[in-house]
Order: C-alpha cells, then structure tokens, then sequence
C-alpha cells in the first residue's frame, strides 16, 4: 500500500522543467534512493513529499487524506540547530507539537477530551522516556552543547530528532555527508532496520547498495525506476540508454528522410501527401521535444613539471597542540612513511582525528615536534577545501576560473575561459553569474574546475566527493587513475577510495598511543579486511596465546595470492602438505596438528568453489531486481567467506 503518491506533478525553475509531468509512489516498508544530476531537482521533490514546498501543478497524496495518520519528517542536507541548546532540548524539538499540545492540555482550557484522546494516540505522556531512548540508541550525551559538536555529530543529533518522532515516512538529504566511515556503517544498520519507509538523496553508491530496496532517478524531469539496490540499477540503466539511443537513431533517421521528400515538393496523391505532412509535423515536435541525455564533464588536468621520485619521508614523526587548560593533546605519534611520485594516498579516520594536520607535516607545511620529515624536490601543490573556503561568493564564475583574463593554459593549449566552463556543464550564459546563485554541487564543480586549471603534480582533496553527482564521480575516479602526479585524498566514500587510492593512511588509536597512524598498502576494502580481522585476532588473543602473525601493514593482495597459490599446491602434491618454509624454528606438530594442517586445502577450496558460485549468481545483477533479499544476503556470505579465508591462511601459517 503506497503511504505517499505524488501525480502528475510539474515544477519548472526559469525555462528548465525539473519535474515534467511526474509520478511517484513509496510503499509501506520501502527504503529508495533519489539520484540524479546535480540540479535536477532532488531536493525540491523531497521537500514536496515532505509538504515543505508545493509544485507548480500535480497532486501529493498521502495515505488517509491530507491530515492523515501517515508522519512524515525530513533531514535537511545542512541541519540547522540552535548552537546554544543541549543535545537534549535539540531532540526533544522533534516532538515540539506533542509538547504544545500537552501544555494546552495542562492549562485546563479547551476540549480536553479530544486532546487527551490525541495526546494518547501520539504516546506523549511517555515524552521524555522517548527523548532518553533516542538518545541511548544513537549514543549521544544529552548534557553537550550543540555548538561544540562537530559536523558528523550535528547530523547525528538531526536524526535523533526526526527518529524521537516515530516517522512512518524518513526523509534524507544527503545524510552520509561529514560522517566518517564507522557513522556511515552505523548509519546503514540503523536504516537498515527502521520500521518505516525511507526516501535518501545520495551520490555514496556503496551507501545506497547497503541500504535501497528500489532506485528512483530524475532523471530530464522523469522519474523512472529501478528494483533492487544501485548495483543493479547501474545494469538496468546501461540497458535503457542503450534502447533510447536505438529509438532516437531511428526516429532521426526517419525525419531526415521525410525531410528530404519535403523538399522535392508534395506529389500526387493528395490525401497520401497530406498525412504525410502531419506526420512530418508531428516528427518534427517530437524531435523539438525531446530532451536529450546531458551531455558530462570533461575533466583534464595539467599535471605541471615532473616533480622528484621521493615526494616526502617521514620517521618516527610527532606533533602536539596546547589545549585551553594548558596540556598537550598530541595529533600525530611515532609516524613512518614513505611516499613516492605517482602515489595515491587516501586518509582515513574520525572527524577531527588529525588528518589536516597529517597532511600539512607530510606536506611541509607543519614542522614536526620531534622525529624526521623530508619533503622531495620541485612539488607544486594544488588544494581541494571541502569547506569551499577557497569560494569568492561576490565573484562571477569566469573571474574565479580565470581572473583578469579570458584565457586559460590548460597543458600548453590555450581555452577560453567559456570553453572552460562549458566542459563543466555550465552554459556561456552563466559566466558572468555570480558564485553565490550556484547550488551545492555546482560550487564543487566550479572549484574542481580551478584547481584543475592550475597546474600541480601533487593534488590535495580534501572531501571533493560531496555534492557531486555519481556521473561526475566516475569521471573524476577516471582521471585520478591515470594522472601521472601524486594525490593525497581525504574521503568518507568507500567506492572513490577502492577505485583511486593506492594506499591507505589510517588513524589507528590505542590506550598507549591515541595518536598513532599507519600505512597500509592497497584499498580501503584491503584495510578494512584486515583492520577487523586484527580486531577478531585481539580478540582472541585475550583468551588465548597464538602465534604471532606475519600479515602486517604491508601485507598485500600479491602475498595472499601466493598463500592461497600454497594451499592449491599441497591439495595437489602427492605428500599431504606441502609447508611454507619459515626462517624461524617452529616446534614438531601434534598429530591433531598435522591432520588440521592436511584438512585446510580442502576447507579453503570449497569456499572458494561457494564463493565463485555466489559470485556468479550475482554477476548479472539480475537477482537484485527478482529477489532483492536473496542478493543482498548472498553478497554478506561473500564478504564472510573472505574473512573465513582469510583466518584458514592465518593458521596454515601458524602450522606451517
């Protein structure tokens, strides 16, 4: 049963029509994904579903008549929340109609009967036990100021004060923007299991692969539909471009052909000439109407001079900044690495774990306090501010691409600052706009457009994945893969790191060091693999002595390869087991030992085989579509047969 339907709906800014004629329904249970281009008009469709605005023309229908029993609230992108209210007082303004209502109550006046009625169906005589639940249940001190969080714990604190609400309807606006990766898992659980129905704006594709049941995109006005999560979204999609552009080829064709005949005068045959002409007229307005696909950003960047092979190396670095009270809260301990031209480095950790300041020693921009820091020959270092801080608002987009000149030198060409901008979808009209009419996507695009005009061989993105649409995300990915330079990049968004970053820098706090990093080689999937499985083996460890392990922070996919190559060539050797050779002297196996040892070949082969055919099953995409449920738990057994193979390797090295 649809709990929200919104019928022929039109909504137009100036002359472009971001809602043409547009129907959408969300069923009970339903959890969606609103994508599009930046622009399109996501967020004004979210806010008419959440009676925030009203289209132009069209009808919102929600189930049991306009003041019905269906509560709907929306996240705003950016929440505003009073900076000097408590955490507290913040989520209990989710409830603030319940309260007004009670405090009527409370005065005597009034029918209050039918407001007690009202009062009891709203559960508000168990308001502040509501407020005390939501806080537990999102973690969140009550007793904080909301002026002293940061941006990830404000939108934590909005989300506590929709969901205090008990909403049959959740409403979000790019929910996963300023979290860091651990809130964005406890995100994905906690709307993975919310009662209600979920509609979310977002551009995070491993976001929405976790938590959709369906995939709704705007797409030139439209909203057209896709079962299941982004992943098969992106197959569906591929398939109707492809039959789109079939027809329109066809359609092109056949005009073109009545134009020619059009053009050598109507024939005999009046009456057949006649419907001819209409139905090159109608052609012709189809051919007028249509609105093609838009075109995508052109992206190339001058990489500058070839800076030296040793970009920076760091040996046991520190640094530390004075708090209020006089003491030192120390940012970065006992740091080593070695970062080489051509790395692609991302950085991981916690809002306001330290990687700014990371960035700036590795950088030499920041001295250490203690240890060693070199920084390499000829480096030209260009910024991405995800703060946008970089933005003259004042300014129009031609002066802040190019200013004092119309034209720019982009690897030795010379562009006109128009061309430029066109490259980045926006039109010539619009140079001479001022930054501040820009949306939020647009000003990411606009500052991806100067730092792309400044020549640099190191690049520094700081965030640049927010706002931007999923089609400019895989240009970017693209160009990031082939630029010859070195990138430091900072992101929450676990698929632009697996597709870009070569190496991951991690903020790994501990009881004796709350400030240590370290380097791993690989993606961010490597590191998360082998981030929880030294979690499980710590773990154990307190229960149990085990072996020390040889996986580290170096350990790559190659050296897993080798094991599990290993473990191929004892299942097919003639002796039992063939051993990996270990320098160190290992003590004589027991019997128990050596007939485990035998067994692992088998045990790891046959999670290979079910692994292989999980993968097959969901290589089409078709599954996601058909039984969404299915897929999604078949792809949660992949993730744990790599862990289980991860842990059969741990101990055939342990025995081997």
């Amino acid at each position: 049963m649809a709990v929200i339907t919104l019928l022929n709906a039109q909504l137009a800014f100036g002359h472009v029509a971001l809602l043409d004629h547009a129907d959408f329904s969300l069923e009970a249970g339903e959890r969606v994904g609103l994508i599009g281009r930046n622009g399109a008009g996501k967020s004004s469709m979210l806010k008419i579903l959440a009676g925030l605005e009203k289209p132009d023309d069209g009808t919102l229908q929600l189930l049991g008549g306009a003041n019905g029993s269906v509560r709907v609230v929306y996240v705003a992108q950016e929440p505003v929340l009073d900076p000097t209210a408590t955490i507290s007082n913040a989520v209990s303004a989710g409830l603030a109609g319940v309260i007004a209502l009670i405090e009527h109550y409370m005065t005597g006046e009034g029918d209050l009967d039918a407001m007690q009625t009202q009062i009891e169906a709203l559960d508000g005589w168990n308001v502040e036990q509501r407020v005390t639940e939501t806080l537990h249940r999102l973690d969140l001190n009550g007793d904080a100021l909301v002026g002293s969080l940061s941006g990830g714990m404000k939108k934590r604190v909005a989300l506590a004060q929709a969901l205090v609400a008990r909403p049959d309807v959740l409403l979000l606006d790019e929910p996963t923007n300023h979290l860091d990766l651990d809130a964005i898992t406890w995100l994905q659980e906690l709307l993975v299991t919310f009662q209600g129905s979920i509609i979310t704006i977002s551009h995070d594709r491993a976001f929405l692969d976790a938590v959709c049941t369906r995939i709704v995109e705007l797409d030139r006005g439209k909203l057209l539909t896709y079962p299941g999560n982004f992943a098969a979204y992106v197959l569906q999609k591929a398939e109707q471009l492809a039959q789109e552009a079939t027809l329109n080829a066809r359609a092109d064709k056949l005009l073109a052909q009545e134009e020619v005949w059009i053009r050598k005068g109507v024939e005999a045959r009046r009456t057949r000439a006649t419907a001819r002409i209409t139905r090159l007229t109608e052609l012709r307005q189809k051919h007028a109407d249509r609105r093609n696909v838009q075109g995508r950003v052109k992206l190339e960047l001058d990489a500058g001079e070839r800076s030296g092979k040793l970009v920076a190396e760091l040996e046991g670095a520190c640094k530390s900044f004075p708090r209020p009270d006089g003491t030192l809260r120390c940012i970065v301990q006992d740091f080593t690495s070695t970062i080489l031209r051509g790395d692609k480095v991302g950085l991981v950790g916690a809002n306001g774990a330290g990687k700014t300041t990371l960035l700036k020693m590795i950088l030499g921009e920041l001295a250490a306090d203690s240890g060693k820091v070199r920084q390499g020959s000829n480096i030209q270092v260009a910024y991405f501010d995800q703060m946008r801080d970089a933005l003259d608002l004042d300014a129009t987009l031609e002066d802040f691409i190019s200013p004092g000149s119309e034209w720019i030198e982009i690897n030795g060409a010379r562009k006109h600052v128009k061309s430029y901008l066109s490259d980045f979808l926006f039109s010539p009209a619009r140079g001479n706009s001022p930054v501040r009419s820009l949306s939020g996507g647009e000003r990411n695009r606009l500052l991806l457009a100067r730092l792309f005009a400044r020549p640099a061989n190191v690049l520094v993105l700081d965030e640049p994945t927010n706002d931007l649409d999923i089609d400019t995300l895989e240009l970017l990915e693209e160009l990031l893969q082939d630029y010859p330079g070195t990138v430091f990049l900072v992101s929450h968004d676990r698929q632009f790191l697996d597709n870009v970053v070569t190496s991951i820098i991690a903020h790994e706090p501990s009881e004796a060091k709350p400030a240590f990093w370290r380097e791993y080689e690989g993606s961010i999937s490597d590191w998360l693999v082998q981030r929880d499985r030294a979690a499980a083996i710590a773990s154990r460890n307190t229960t149990t002595t085990r072996p020390a392990s040889k996986f580290n922070a170096k350990t790559t996919p190659s050296t897993l390869q080798n094991m599990r190559a290993q473990l191929q060539n004892n299942e097919q050797s003639d002796r039992p087991t063939a051993p990996i050779i270990f320098t160190t002297p290992r003590k004589k196996l027991s019997y128990k030992e050596q007939r485990e040892l035998g067994e692992l070949p088998q045990r790891s082969a046959a999670l290979e085989a079910e692994q292989a055919d999980i993968r097959r099953q969901l290589a089409s995409g078709q599954l996601y579509a058909s039984d969404n449920a299915r897929a999604l738990q078949l792809a949660q057994r992949d993730a744990a047969i790599e862990d289980e193979l991860m842990l059969l390797l741990e101990r055939l090295e342990a025995l081997g």
